[in-house]
């Protein structure tokens, strides 16, 4: 939201690892105001010397919101803004003492946009959230190694689906290589058990963070989406409620198509803007692959897209079909209309036992083959869905005036 000129001071940091600019704005001049240490204790200086009808603006950074929380208390207000709106990095002249200045400038008149700040419950969500992409990146970095090993010894594909399951660990244990290629197998396999372990204990602390978080449940209740993408994807958005449109949600995370229109050309639609949060936009797409092999409306709508625009193409389009369903089941507190109960039951299960909750000793004979019965039962009627909304979809262009005209028309040529 863009602030109102502000009649107090404008205070603009440019924040380095080390040490901020200080540059005030009052009345419409500017000047600089020397640098701090990006200390606690420096910071704290800084902070006794303002006055609490001063506002604060600096951009986002990897330390940013520590900066804000010292200086939060003790000011009318923090503003931190995206690089990409302040337009100092597109500048002829770019210099700490110029950007510090640039920003208490814009802050006084008053044409700065604030980025939603998260609160602390979505902000321990994302740092788990990145430090489990981090431990997957290295256990994929670590198991390329291995099969890098393996094609430099013209060795032949595992007789195995997952080559770092228990049997396939076996089979690499059991081969003869030489001592160098043996220590660089050995190495791999120590890393990528390590790494299981650290992804298992953040996988955990998620899940306990989610049963306490309702909205994490319910968007599980969509046949597809797992833990991972419903966290991702609220620790991306944070409150829904303050996206008044589901398209300023799909514009948010970077789903919307660009536009290009110039003179009296129409108007032109591309590629995807990728804006916003590459995590959440990587686990919807992810989730989309996933929700297009489970029957229902989604993919019918998946199938739909793709003979007009391919595979690729359609994937996203599911992606974005997926948070205008989410936003709706947010904004309106409701669980997916074509859930699957016991998929979703079995799901919920899931999420316990990944948050440490023990293990069922015995069940009661039979359970299992109700279970598989109920689960088929769900899955017919969700095709039953998914064939409704295909006969909608149908009816609807059969309603369509044609606009086609002349004796060559004929359904969907010209």
């Amino acid at each position: 939201m863009a602030l109102r000129r502000w009649v107090g001071r404008a205070i603009g940091l440019d924040v380095h690892r080390d040490f901020c600019v200080v540059a005030i704005c009052e009345d419409g001049k500017v000047r600089s105001a020397g640098r701090v240490p990006s200390t606690p204790e420096g910071l704290g200086l800084l902070a006794e010397s303002l006055l609490p009808t001063d506002r604060v603006a600096l951009e986002v950074t990897g330390s940013c919101w520590e900066v804000a929380r010292i200086l939060e208390p003790v000011v009318d207000r923090v503003i931190v803004v995206s690089p990409d709106d302040t337009g100092i990095s597109s500048a002829r002249a770019k210099t700490d003492k110029l950007d510090s200045r640039t920003l208490a400038s814009l802050l006084w008149k008053g044409e700065l946009d604030a980025v939603w700040v998260p609160d602390e419950r979505c902000r321990i969500l994302r740092r788990r959230l990145a430090r489990r992409e981090q431990l997957m990146r290295a256990r994929t970095r670590s198991k390329n190694e291995i099969q890098a090993v393996l094609q430099r010894r013209l060795q032949a594909k595992p007789p195995f689906a997952d080559l770092f399951g228990v049997k396939g660990r076996q089979w690499l244990a059991g081969l003869e290589l030489p001592v160098e290629e043996r220590e660089s197998v050995d190495a791999g396999l120590r890393q990528i058990a390590f790494l299981d372990a650290e992804v298992a204990a953040v996988d955990r602390l998620v899940a306990q963070q989610a049963l306490a978080w309702p909205e994490i449940r319910r968007l599980m209740t969509v046949s597809g989406v797992n833990l991972i993408c419903a966290a991702s994807f609220l620790a991306a958005i944070g409150e829904p409620s303050r996206f008044l449109t589901s398209r300023k949600l799909v514009a948010y995370l970077g789903l919307d198509p660009k536009v290009r229109q110039s003179g009296e050309a129409p108007a032109r639609s591309g590629r995807i803007s990728k804006r916003g949060s590459a995590n959440a936009r990587w686990a919807l797409v992810e989730a989309a692959w996933s929700v297009v092999k489970q029957p229902g409306p989604l993919r019918a709508f998946y199938e739909r897209t793709r003979g007009r625009r391919g595979h690729g193409k359609a994937i996203v389009a599911t992606a974005r079909k997926l948070t205008v369903l989410f936003w709706c089941m947010l904004t309106r507190g409701e669980d997916y209309a074509h859930q699957r109960p016991a998929l979703t039951k079995k799901k919920q299960r899931q999420l316990e036992l990944t948050a440490g909750a023990p293990a069922r000793t015995k069940q009661a004979a039979g359970i299992w083959s109700t279970n598989r019965a109920i689960l088929h039962a769900e899955r017919a009627l969700a095709e039953q869905a998914e064939v409704s909304y295909k006969r909608m979809v149908t009816d609807q262009k059969a309603g369509r005036p044609s606009r086609k005209v002349g004796a060559s028309a004929t359904p969907e040529r010209a």
